[in-house]
């Protein structure tokens, strides 16, 4: 059971690039690059309202519950 991240598919919905949204976000584009990979273990409500401001979305848009996907060790 896992979480998938589709920022990478809002970004491209939205027509943003990874470093406008970083910028906006206040976080580094290496960072927003390791959300969008999904290789984090969490992130801050705060940086995930901010990202929802900007990209005009919900977080269920972003963060998906797949149970087909496993968790990572």
């Amino acid at each position: 059971m896992g979480i998938v991240v589709r920022l990478d598919l809002m970004l491209a919905l939205r027509k943003v690039r990874s470093r406008d949204l970083a910028a906006h976000v206040g976080i580094t584009e290496s960072n927003l690059s390791l959300l969008k990979s999904g290789k984090v273990r969490g992130i801050r409500f705060a940086t995930l309202a901010a990202i929802c401001e900007y990209l005009n979305c919900q977080p269920g848009d972003i963060l998906v519950y797949d149970p087909d996907v496993p968790d990572e060790p």
